[in-house]
């Protein structure tokens, strides 16, 4: 067993507090590797910014999790020595079972998500209650789901979006003591997160989504005053970092994001946690194409990657400072 207080690592109990009474939301950022955790801390740290390091059970699988675990650590070291200590979290993100929530949580993982969505409300209740249980134990958050978000990224995929039943959050929330609630209201998974014919064209032929289900959340955060609430599948799939990936040997075809304004505007409200994935893996990309289109020639992995780690930096702390509103928050 390994408590996460023993890496310097923080549960997101105090993080979400300060979030919703200060109308910001927590960036929760999904890391693979090295330059992607590298840029994370770098941006985090020079914007003062807390955040949610999160760990996909794809990003189990392909770092191992005792790597993901040190990596963690090493982290909270690496923003030491940049010289800001900023809160970090290391999050399970979309757990798909108490085994998986358990094994992170003896792991030294600060936060579980136990994602029982997709299950019969009773079996959603149960399983998150056993998870709740356990984590509590050693200190460890839960986050918890209701309402299914449409689209893939990883081993999450769903054909169609299901709205969260406001009716239902009072009694999943106390009969299952979570500490923050993921609902649905119009986000998505992946970079293609719409179908075209979701959409409308502006102008310049840019698909434009469907707004978020305001009315739902507020009608959320009625019913649950103060209490933590998580927005998934929050990228908002730059035009420009598809553009270049496009220009440059890349088929991405009618990918479409969430309009950073409306993210704004929920981080204003109870949301004090947005999920941001495909962001990074765009921004990645994109320089990464660029690179190679550029430099032909190029075989050395610390030339390709340094200018993606530079491009991720970038976009987190855009993010951070006009989007989430978590810069000088730390």
């Amino acid at each position: 067993m390994t408590s996460y207080k023993t890496l310097g690592l923080v549960n997101t109990r105090e993080m979400f507090a300060k979030a919703v009474s200060g109308g910001y939301a927590i960036p929760a950022y999904n890391f693979n590797n090295m330059e992607q955790l590298q840029a994370i801390i770098m941006a985090c740290v020079e914007t003062k910014s807390p955040v949610i390091l999160q760990v996909s059970r794809g990003a189990w699988d392909y770092a191992n999790i005792n790597l993901l675990r040190n990596m963690a650590k090493g982290a909270t070291e690496y923003a030491h020595e940049l010289g800001y200590d900023i809160p970090i979290c290391l999050h399970l993100d979309h757990g798909d079972s108490f085994e998986t929530c358990k094994d992170c949580i003896d792991n030294g993982f600060s936060s579980v998500m136990i994602d029982g969505s997709s299950l019969p409300y009773d079996e959603n209740v149960a399983v998150t209650r056993k998870v709740v249980e356990y984590a509590h134990k050693y200190d460890v958050t839960v986050e918890g789901e209701l309402g299914v978000l449409a689209g893939i990224e990883d081993d999450v995929a769903a054909e169609v979006s299901h709205y969260t039943q406001p009716s239902e959050v009072i009694d999943f929330v106390s009969k299952t003591g979570v500490d923050s609630l993921a609902i649905s209201i119009g986000t998505s998974h992946g970079a293609n997160k719409f179908k075209p014919e979701q959409c409308t064209r502006n102008a310049d032929g840019i698909l434009i989504p469907p707004p978020l289900r305001f009315d739902i959340l507020h009608e959320i955060e009625a019913k649950l005053p103060g209490f933590p609430i998580v927005l998934h599948g929050s990228s908002s799939v730059p035009q420009e970092y598809v553009k270049i990936i496009n220009e440059h040997g890349g088929a991405l075809k009618d990918s479409v994001g969430i309009p950073e304004e409306q993210l704004r505007e929920a981080a204003k409200s109870a949301v004090c946690k947005i999920n941001i994935d495909s962001d990074g893996r765009l921004a990645m990309t994109a320089a990464i194409r660029l690179y190679f289109d550029e430099h032909p020639e190029a075989f050395d992995p610390r030339k390709y990657l340094s200018p993606a780690r530079a491009e991720l930096k970038k976009m987190y702390m855009h993010k951070n400072i006009n989007v989430l509103g978590s810069a000088n928050r730390a």
